[in-house]
């Protein structure tokens, strides 16, 4: 290959990569919409310039191809279509984008990754070649991946992508002793928090984390401290065995106004549940393990009714059952300076051996300032080797 060609083919690659950068940020803007479908963006481009972008804006909406393609017009025919995912080729809640891409003469496509949707994926492609449009796959792959790791993580194992947010102390205390401060994280944190329940599609906290604290789990990103008008809430989820949650709690009463769901066995009280489901609130009824929720079993039924990304908020003994089962996919830890002494309340309940022996731990991790507290994020390191199930 000659330098001329060499030097050619990086300008180009540079030059793909730039506008990719505009796709992934187009994408962004679709987080905590379009569950169970992907985050996608869209750029199209003619002789260097931008004539067409579009993200998927909300699920059920059209797709980020067909808002480019609107807003490209006749132009797109001849032009380069950059999008973050492989363009899908089924007909669901709109058309095929495939149809639209060939129809309005697109001739060239960029791609990062093959959608991992079994009905879809490598098809979408092929169709594109089929009609005489070149592809090109696999510029940013592991960004793409990294951009949609929820969808990723559904379809290719049927379990919703979780992070587990706590709250602590120096000394690892989620809670005060009795009479401390009603907050361990600073402001800042709390706000963040809300962003991060914002782009989630489900909270969920464990019984004892609604007795102690009576939380909403909203977003609430307001100078005034109410709900963000028109926002859209996620979902809440409390796993709660034996149904102690009040009748008169905030997760109940606001049970109309935002989706509530409380998990609980079998053979919970059914006069307790009628009085939740005459209040708004879907019960979850799961077989119990060694007098314990199905937490595999819960989580599964979650990502099946669109619950890709889920936030657990705590407490203790869930965050340890999550980790213990190899539920969690990443992590975020406010860690604040206080001290709460033995008198707090332990972030942890027993942990086996495969954390405390390293079979299971971090990486990727980070430490950011959040306000005076440190935030540290990570992915979670599991110590299943064995291949995840596909869903079909």
């Amino acid at each position: 290959m000659s330098t001329t060609t060499r030097n050619r083919n990086r300008t180009q690659g540079d030059v793909d990569s730039s506008f990719m950068d505009r796709a992934f940020d187009l994408a962004e803007r679709g987080r905590g919409a379009t569950s169970p479908n992907p985050v996608v963006g869209a750029v199209i481009v003619k002789n260097g310039e931008i004539v067409g972008v579009g993200y998927h804006e909300r699920f059920g909406g059209p797709h980020a191809e067909v808002n480019a393609l609107a807003q490209a017009g006749p132009r797109a025919s001849g032009a380069t279509l950059y999008v973050t995912l492989e363009p899908c080729s089924i007909s669901g809640k709109t058309p095929p984008c495939t149809d639209a891409i060939v129809a309005a003469g697109i001739a060239r496509t960029v791609v990062p990754v093959e959608d991992p949707n079994p009905r879809v994926s490598g098809r979408g492609l092929s169709i594109l070649r089929e009609a005489g449009v070149q592809v090109d796959l696999g510029l940013r792959q592991e960004e793409a991946r990294a951009l949609n790791a929820p969808y990723f993580k559904y379809r290719n194992t049927g379990l919703p992508f979780t992070t587990l947010k706590l709250a602590l102390s120096l000394d690892g205390r989620i809670a005060p002793p009795p009479g401390g401060p009603r907050w361990t994280s600073s402001a800042a944190s709390r706000e963040l928090v809300h962003t991060m329940r914002a782009n989630a599609d489900c909270v969920m906290v464990g019984i004892g984390t609604v007795l102690a604290d009576d939380p909403r789990l909203t977003d609430r990103r307001t100078a005034s401290g109410g709900e963000v008008a028109g926002a859209r809430q996620p979902a809440r989820l409390v796993l709660d065995t034996h149904l102690r949650i009040p009748a008169d709690s905030a997760i109940v009463t606001g049970a109309r106004e935002v989706r509530t769901i409380v998990a609980c066995c079998d053979s919970a009280d059914p006069s307790r549940r009628a009085v939740l489901e005459g209040a708004g609130v879907a019960v979850w009824r799961s077989a119990a393990r060694d007098g314990t929720l199905d937490l595999p079993s819960i989580l599964r039924q979650a990502a099946d009714e669109g619950f890709i990304s889920l936030l657990s908020e705590g407490g203790a003994a869930v965050a340890s059952s999550l980790l213990e089962l190899g539920l969690v996919d990443r992590v975020a830890f406010f860690v604040a300076p206080r001290l709460y002494g033995a008198g707090g309340t332990p972030a942890f309940g027993t942990l086996g051996e495969s954390w405390w022996g390293g079979q299971m731990g971090f990486e990727n991790g980070r430490w950011t300032d959040i306000g005076g507290d440190g935030l540290f994020e990570a992915d979670v390191i599991t110590s299943d080797s064995e291949p995840s199930e596909e869903r079909s």
